[in-house]
């Protein structure tokens, strides 16, 4: 029965597929899905906060104020568990690192996302963060509506630079959907996506921006994720202090990666041992969640305490639940605390097995170091007053800026969900000290980071995209002659016969490259009869000019080629084996056919 309605329903998709090619113009077709995915997006994010919400509500609604709960040793570990149980049973499939298997997918595989994308990370995250797990919402909605962009785009078959477009429909609506941001949902697809603007995709993806925008308003309300008044305008004499802000932030950029790079080394290490992690990272997070409550969930209430404050004692609730509660002395210790712990909780939340992104850490970590560097600033009279409410905000711009590389986003994010506008001169001057600072260090974002190091990463650059577009796969041909090296030469001239190409890979018994005959070398004595009996392929044979590793990124096989002018090229594994050639000729036809179709219009 459920075969048979399963091809019922396939059936009715291929019909109604064919019927939009006859009567919907593609480009149609893709401003109709643009509003489609914005809507689902919205859906998603409105699903993914109310699990959040109600879990915290049911978790933490009866904790004391005033002093520490114990509890908080336990709920995160649980929601941990609870996570990794569902995605080994139910999803059966990695889906951490949300933005960066976006990007690995828009790279390498054809902006092609699985089905379950569409709903597992909202799952899967929302019991994470409900429970405590200190990281974000917003990677894994980019993930669901990129994922729903993609797999509409694969039921409509829609070609592949419109379904790279769909993708970053999808991750746009999800960024414009949670925080009532379309121009930071549009600004975001351009910088951490990558995904090119032209005319013609600039229109859906600002559907699905308003769109998404609309939608969460409908179901969520008017109200701003962070509550902020703007009291004090910016001055002119605040600049040197905002420079200086910039360049904080850069550096706790750099910290924030730098960091966040060393933990997942070190619980990747432990990957075999899925218990030791759960434990070891579960201890780290719910201990330092004891210490320091601002750290449970995404924190965006914390953040808040900061930004609606006017004095000591109105920020001093941000330690409410801590041990630091009541103790207005020890704000700046309790600030700069949770500045600098954040990453490790994050950290220890992906790390033992959880599912949340560094969205939300990096915008918590930019707030408190935001208000950390205006309180110092104005308890020891450095220079004229800052407002920390206002620092607050540049901070969180600053940090986005630095580990996303992202200033126009770090820029309309902070002002469109504070409708602080009037701030714009001074997050600006921010944003772009805190991305000097950071590029001084590292030359790509924590989301690209990662591929970037493998050569799997699209850029801008028609050359590098080009070549991160071609698969070594598709490019590896199978069809050689192997021969043995103590092979008489009479016997090679036979095999020579029966093979089709002028290469010839001698082998040992394990399939172990030894050597190659190259024709083109022995044509000179080939002929000559009389030595048949006295040379044997070992003495014949040549070694390669360059060997390919079959893990090898594009640009060091196009490397190779350039260097060594070979025809053709062996490609082994990491034994030696041989796994076929690669032809110099195949090579820049396939470079040249993706360069036509990126430059195409």
């Amino acid at each position: 029965m459920d075969e048979e309605l399963s091809e019922y329903k396939q059936g009715w998709i291929e019909r109604f597929v064919v019927w939009q090619k006859e009567h919907i113009s593609d480009r149609q077709m893709t401003l109709i899905l643009a509003f489609v995915i914005g809507l689902l997006a919205s859906v998603a994010g409105f699903f993914l906060h109310g699990i959040v919400h109600e879990i915290q509500l049911l978790l933490t609604s009866g904790f004391q104020q005033s002093s520490y709960n114990l509890l908080f040793l336990l709920f995160p570990i649980i929601g941990i568990y609870l996570t990794s149980l569902f995605i080994k049973y139910v999803v059966r499939d990695n889906i951490s690192h949300g933005i960066t298997r976006v990007l690995y997918a828009i790279s390498t595989k054809n902006s092609r996302l699985k089905g379950h994308n569409c709903w597992s990370s909202v799952v899967a995250s929302g019991i994470t963060i409900g429970f405590g797990g200190s990281v974000g919402a917003e990677a894994p909605i980019v993930l669901t509506g990129s994922a729903i962009g993609s797999n509409l785009g694969q039921i409509f078959r829609m070609d592949k630079k419109t379904m790279i477009l769909l993708v970053g429909c999808g991750a746009s609506a999800a960024i414009a959907g949670v925080f009532k941001a379309p121009i930071a949902g549009l600004v975001f697809t351009l910088e951490v996506l990558m995904v090119d603007l032209s005319m013609a995709s600039l229109l859906p993806i600002l559907i699905s921006c308003v769109t998404a925008t609309c939608f969460t308003y409908i179901f969520m309300g008017d109200s701003s994720l962070f509550d902020f008044t703007l009291t004090n305008p910016w001055e002119l004499n605040r600049t040197p202090a905002c420079i200086l802000l910039g360049i904080f932030c850069g550096l706790m950029s750099l910290y924030f990666m730098r960091t966040m790079s060393w933990c997942e080394g070190l619980f990747a290490k432990m990957k075999n041992h899925p218990y030791c992690k759960l434990v070891f990272g579960g201890l780290i997070l719910s201990s330092l969640i004891f210490l320091l409550p601002s750290l449970y969930g995404e924190g965006y209430s914390a953040v808040n305490v900061l930004l609606k404050g006017q004095n000591e004692a109105e920020w001093g609730q941000v330690m409410n639940r801590s041990l630091f509660s009541g103790h207005q002395n020890l704000l700046i210790l309790y600030i700069g605390l949770v500045t600098f712990t954040k990453v490790f909780a994050t950290s220890a939340t992906n790390g033992s097995g959880g599912c949340g992104g560094t969205f939300a850490p990096s915008l918590i970590i930019g707030g408190f170091a935001g208000f950390f560097f205006a309180r110092l600033w104005n308890v020891y009279e450095v220079g004229v007053y800052v407002p920390e409410q206002n620092f607050t905000l540049m901070g969180m711009a600053g940090l986005i800026t630095g580990v996303m590389h992202a200033p126009l986003t770090g820029i309309f994010l902070i002002a469109e969900l504070t409708g602080g506008y009037q701030l714009f001169m001074p997050l600006m001057i921010v944003c772009i000290s805190s991305l000097l600072t950071i590029s001084i260090f590292e030359s790509h974002s924590i989301y690209a980071l990662r591929l970037a190091r493998e050569g799997k990463l699209l850029t801008h650059h028609i050359d590098r995209a080009a070549l991160t577009l071609m698969s070594m796969q598709s490019l590896v041909e199978k069809d050689y002659h192997p021969i043995k090296e103590d092979l008489p030469m009479e016997k090679l001239v036979s095999e020579i016969s029966r093979s089709n190409n002028n290469f010839l890979p001698v082998l040992d018994e394990a399939g172990v490259l030894q050597g190659v005959i190259d024709i083109t070398k022995i044509r000179h004595i080939i002929f000559r009869t009389e030595l048949y009996k006295h040379f044997k392929v070992k003495q014949l044979m040549l070694q390669p000019s360059a060997v390919i590793s079959e893990n090898e990124r594009m640009d060091e096989v196009m490397q190779k080629f350039d260097k060594t002018d070979a025809a053709q090229l062996p490609v082994v594994d990491i034994n030696g084996v041989l796994k076929g050639y690669i032809s110099r000729t195949k090579v820049y036809e396939v470079y040249r056919h993706i360069v036509a179709d990126i430059s195409a219009e």
